[in-house]
């Protein structure tokens, strides 16, 4: 008598002719009839259908629900915010796992843990018994939800397909939403259990799996059985219960810090109290932490790791085989067997996936901690060893649709120049540089917003004489604040600098400026730093305590990199001791606009964190910012606060026609000269504080944070470049920031015309700023922007806000202020709307056209170019370059 459990898919997997197992006590498919390979492929090329209800799935509610889970569980529950899970083990007190899991927070007093099928027996009698000390409760929900897995790049399509709502779930990893498919309630999650980067996991009602399933099918997804469940997940370097976690061959316990996803799965959080497990686990945790610094001194306590190996020689590595160091029994094979993949060509985003396929033999070893990645191993394979290497990973997910297998051996090598002399090489460098500045200048239209050429007096200024020299200076209370010069013959640059912040002061409307700083980056990094000291200036005895809680735009929605965790703020942000995370929160935008901050909401969270810098400021930015309404709340609500503006791409913008942000109520503008701006590569910061403030004392951390904190050499010709810039930026502004917005709209107007997806606000002609948005498809961004580029249009590729990553990008941003500048107006933007439009949407090739439109616009505007000027320009460049 088959005792064996079923899932409600069992029938869909005999009706599709799959080969059915005994896994844990169910009854699953292991394969379909066109075998694990295929499967497999399909998963990481197209999109892969799993069964994966036979894993346990418990529900937690109660007053006391969070201490219980924090108790049982490695993982730290206040890290989940709505909407959001986590990978986290069930701990012994010996600091094994019972099991992996995962933790999922659909709903704000409900926890979903799902737990492996193999365990789940064992899993609820141990969790039942611990529920015992708490006022909460444990149901057992596998029978009443279905789980169906969706993995691989074309997954997201396929959903979306069935939604029609292009926003899923956030597009970060373990993000969670609650949809209506098919007319039908769907808790979807974005996990799963096989490195794909695009992939999610569905819960729906029992009754609901199997039209859900049926439908995911029909829509492009095939079916994949436990076998390629299992090479998947190998191949992206996951654990299974009872190879990787649980007991070893010897039948002793295996750490779980063996494990390369502990260092995600373990917290020693306070909060989370003296759970089980948390001595033996801190134990391994020191040791772990000792190893990766090759300080093998406490190896005892973590003896083993799991580490990732590839063979070399000939042969299939299995499960239990041993692993040799030296001559030497070094650990054992806990994984391993040949993997399919698909080959590629080409180099870095012009790879491409063909459709041949190889096989490669890897796998998991539990081997000595101190073996390192390049190590050369041995695996016995029946009674013979053969070669294999530790490898750092098998399998890549950083540069999404795509899941990417990484060969050992295999590197990407760039071309240079061979020549064997250094006069042809001199020669060469000298001729392709001329080519490069003829193709840009004469031939292509840029379009690229963060790009702005320079005019022939800023190019000629920024090359002369002060851009070999030195020029440090720091002002010196003894002096009044004089400035004081370390090097001589500086007087016509600190003449230059006092002139280049008058303009500045007079273009922002402010009392303060700091031009030293040659990047934007550099700027946010010397406010952030500045911020950090004057909040430390009370007490200089005692490590210095980072920034609380500070308020940006985040990176997928826009948001500068300098503003992220990622970027300049890395050594400034404080984390959070409850949730472990860095203390950011951002800002939330509109359902209805992605591209626009929620104001409404935006209060509630300032309300709530009382973040101690809110920083404005996008580098995909359409719309105004909220500086007036945020300023008048947070007066009212009297939060102490830093209000930043990183105007980086909209600096050129300053005023009435876009913002005026310190009259809106910024205290700190920050930003990059050569975008909107005219000027050279440097950056900027300007605030308005007075000397009788509080604050004032943070301005002048900020100038020591630009100097000596951020620079030396400030690089002066650029700082000479950059003047001569802003003279034509007062000169000219009015005129220029008019005809770039009505410009913007009108090209976006066109491009939808032609029939182009132009994103943004159609009521406002989709955009308040220089730039355009144009989705042109999922991940096929790349693609398209160097489909543009063979037809002379630059453009940048561009990640929205529903999109994982650059390389996912499904979107174009263009900016129109270059080309304004080179005298484009709406004629010229209507035909350049139409030239892009046949490229993107019909493959035409259209470069002799974009050359002709380009070629009668080569002569900027907005600059001054009267005769007497021009005579200046020419006498300078033959002194120069005689």
């Amino acid at each position: 008598m088959n005792t064996l459990k079923r899932t409600v898919l069992y029938e869909e997997h005999l009706s599709l002719k799959a080969s059915m197992v005994d896994f844990g006590g169910w009854d699953m498919p292991v394969n379909y009839p066109a075998g694990i390979v295929e499967e497999h492929l399909y998963t990481r090329k197209k999109a892969g259908l799993f069964d994966i209800s036979h894993m346990g799935r418990f529900k937690i509610v109660g007053r006391e629900a969070v201490p219980y889970l924090q108790h049982v569980l490695t993982n730290n529950v206040l890290a989940l915010d709505l909407l959001q899970s986590q990978y986290t083990m069930i701990p012994n007190e010996k600091g094994g796992a019972l099991d992996d899991a995962y933790l999922y927070r659909f709903y704000e007093d409900e926890f979903l843990l799902v737990v492996n099928a193999s365990n789940a027996q064992k899993d609820w009698a141990h969790l039942t018994e611990e529920i015992k000390k708490f006022d909460c409760q444990m149901t057992d929900e596998s029978n009443s939800i279905a789980m169906i897995s969706v993995q691989g790049p074309l997954s997201k399509d396929i959903i979306i397909g069935i939604s029609n709502d292009p926003y899923l779930t956030e597009p970060v990893k373990n993000a969670l939403n609650i949809l209506e498919l098919d007319g039908k309630e769907v808790l979807v999650a974005k996990t799963g259990y096989t490195g794909e980067p695009i992939g999610f996991e569905l819960f729906v009602k029992s009754d609901d799996a199997v039209p859900m399933w049926k439908l995911l099918m029909e829509k492009g997804a095939m079916p994949a059985g436990l076998g390629a469940r299992d090479t998947l997940r190998l191949e992206a370097g996951l654990p299974l219960y009872g190879h990787e976690l649980g007991l070893d061959v010897e039948g002793i316990e295996i750490p779980i810090f063996s494990c390369p996803l502990a260092k995600f799965a373990v917290s020693f959080a306070n909060v989370k109290g003296n759970y089980i497990g948390r001595e033996a686990l801190l134990k391994q945790f020191e040791a772990f932490q000792k190893i990766l610094k090759r300080d093998f001194s406490d190896i005892k306590d973590l003896p083993k790791i799991v580490k990732p190996f590839a063979l070399i020689d000939k042969g299939i590595a299995r499960a239990g085989f041993k692993i040799f160091k030296e001559g030497s029994e070094a650990g054992y094979v806990t994984s391993g067997t040949m993997i399919p993949y698909l080959k590629t060509e080409g180099q870095g985003l012009s790879t491409k996936i063909k459709e041949e396929k190889a096989m490669r033999s890897i796998g998991l070893a539990l081997v000595n901690s101190d073996i390192l990645i390049d190590d050369e191993i041995e695996v016995e394979i029946r009674s013979n060893k053969s070669k294999a290497v530790i490898v750092p990973y098998h399998l890549r997910g950083d540069a999404p649709p795509f899941a990417r297998p990484i060969l050992y051996g295999v590197t990407e090598e760039y071309t240079s120049d061979t020549s064997g002399d250094y006069k042809t090489k001199t020669l060469n460098l000298i001729e392709k540089s001329l080519n490069n500045h003829l193709w840009r200048q004469e031939e292509c239209i840029n379009l690229i917003p963060s790009e702005q050429t320079h005019s022939n007096a800023v190019r000629l200024l920024s090359v002369t004489d002060p851009s070999f020299r030195y020029a440090e200076h720091k002002k010196t209370k003894s002096f009044y604040d004089y400035d004081i010069f370390y090097y001589q013959g500086t007087n016509f640059i600190d003449e230059v600098e006092h002139l280049l912040a008058y303009e500045l002061k007079k273009y922002f409307n402010c009392s303060l400026v700091e031009s030293r700083l040659i990047s934007g980056q550099m700027a946010n990094t010397a406010v952030f730093s500045a911020l950090m000291d004057f909040k430390n200036r009370a007490n200089r005895k005692r490590d210095a305590k980072r920034l609380g809680y500070v308020m940006n735009n985040h990176i997928i929605r826009g948001g500068h990199l300098s503003a992220q965790p990622m970027g300049a703020l890395h050594d400034y942000i404080a984390i959070d001791p409850v949730t472990e995370k860095a203390a950011i929160v951002n800002f939330p935008v509109l359902k209805d606009n992605t591209f626009k901050i929620d104001a409404g909401e935006t209060k509630k969270l300032i309300d709530r964190y009382k973040p101690e810098l809110i920083i404005f400021g996008k580098s995909m930015i359409l719309h105004k910012e909220p500086v007036s309404e945020i300023r008048r709340f947070i007066d009212e609500q009297n939060i102490n606060t830093v209000i930043m503006y990183d105007m980086a791409h909209v600096l050129g913008l300053v005023g009435d026609y876009f913002q005026n942000p310190f009259k809106e109520g910024a205290e700190i503008v920050t930003g990059s000269t050569h975008k909107t701006f005219f000027g050279t590569q440097r950056g900027v910061i300007a605030a308005n504080y007075r000397e009788e403030e509080l604050k004032w004392e943070l301005w002048e951390t900020i100038e020591n944070r630009a100097f000596p904190g951020s620079v030396s050499n400030h690089h002066l010709g650029t700082m000479l470049g950059l003047l001569m810039a802003a003279y034509e930026m007062n000169h000219f502004k009015d005129e220029y920031q008019k005809n770039i917005v009505d410009n913007a709209k009108y090209f976006a107007k066109a491009l939808k015309n032609d029939g182009l997806d132009v994103a943004g606000d159609p009521s406002i002609s989709f955009t308040e700023t220089h730039q355009v948005i144009v989705r042109v498809g999922y991940g096929t961004g790349p693609l398209i922007a160097r489909r543009l580029e063979d037809n002379n249009i630059i453009v940048n590729y561009q990640a929205t806000p529903e999109e994982e990553g650059f390389t996912a990008s499904g979107a174009l941003r263009i900016g129109v202020s270059e080309m304004v500048r080179f005298g484009f107006g709406q004629n010229e933007f209507d035909k350049l709307a139409e030239l892009m439009a046949d490229v993107i949407l019909m493959n035409k090739d259209v470069k002799e056209e974009v050359k002709k439109l380009r070629s009668s616009y080569i002569d900027m505007k907005y600059c001054f170019t009267d005769r007497e000027i021009e005579n200046c320009i020419n006498k300078l460049g033959s002194k120069i370059f005689k």
